[in-house]
């Protein structure tokens, strides 16, 4: 569907996403339904940008890019990579083919995230712990001081409520561990992106959904940029769009609620 619940055919979608400068691709982490399009949007934005094309994800941690970068380079086995990169329990299912079309087609795949560590002291004891870490762990995320809009209904949310997907309590620390991941994602994203590629980025939803978050910081970081974002959501019925779900994204991809799920 369409930000305004019309529906729409995948072809428009591709188009769209074809012609920005990033696409931001919304997932629930253990949706099949929407792994499987992000394979079939990433393959065919190779059929049309070829090597103009960069993959990047939420699922990989920035401390990780070099090994990332030696498996795709044919460096290290797969078996060494997925010995040491941290990947999460879904990686077979769910990202390996999207590693695998980057290293198949000579593609450069970014690995994004705040190291989970650095994360979590920021969960634990805000954002200030981080000020206590080396320059040389400081290289795997967002320059700092982090600056970030606490007014925007993602960050809001997070400080007035424990229903957050991090879990825990509501605070201003879960709203800080929140943006950092945000902020950190933006600043690789750019330090890639240049003028003429196209980035596409798989994230999951809530930090690019109603045009905050990650959508927030790019557009920070330059006005300019042209981003499509997509969604997914879940529905006991798919025929339409529920009202709340209208205006979550550019493109919304709704699964049916009983979808067998990849993971718990």
């Amino acid at each position: 569907f369409r930000e305004d619940g019309k529906k729409v055919k995948y072809e428009k979608m591709l188009q769209a996403a074809s012609e920005a400068d990033i696409v931001l691709f919304g997932e629930y982490h253990n949706n099949p339904i929407t792994h499987w399009l992000q394979l079939e949007l990433s393959s065919d934005l190779h059929e049309l940008k070829g090597d103009a094309l960069i993959l990047g994800a939420e699922m990989f941690e920035a401390d990780n890019q070099l090994i990332m970068d030696e498996y795709l380079a044919g460096h290290i086995t797969e078996t060494k990579f997925e010995e040491e990169a941290r990947l999460w329990k879904n990686y077979h299912t769910d990202y390996k083919p999207l590693v695998l079309l980057a290293k198949e087609n000579g593609l450069d795949f970014v690995a994004t995230n705040i190291p989970r560590r650095y994360a979590n002291m920021v969960f634990k004891n805000g954002v200030s712990a981080l000020d206590s870490l080396s320059s040389e762990a400081l290289r795997y995320m967002a320059p700092l001081p982090l600056e970030y809009d606490t007014s925007l209904n993602c960050y809001r949310q997070l400080m007035d409520s424990g229903d957050a997907p991090m879990g825990g309590h509501g605070s201003s620390n879960l709203a800080d561990a929140q943006a950092i991941k945000d902020a950190t994602m933006t600043h690789f994203i750019m330090e890639h992106w240049e003028p003429g590629k196209l980035m596409v980025h798989y994230n999951g939803a809530y930090h690019s959904d109603e045009f905050e978050s990650m959508y927030w910081f790019l557009k920070r970081a330059d006005p300019e940029l042209e981003i499509v974002t997509i969604s997914t959501v879940s529905q006991d019925e798919v025929d339409g769009l529920e009202e709340e779900s209208q205006g979550k994204a550019h493109f919304i991809i709704a699964v049916p609620s009983n979808m067998t799920k990849t993971h718990r």
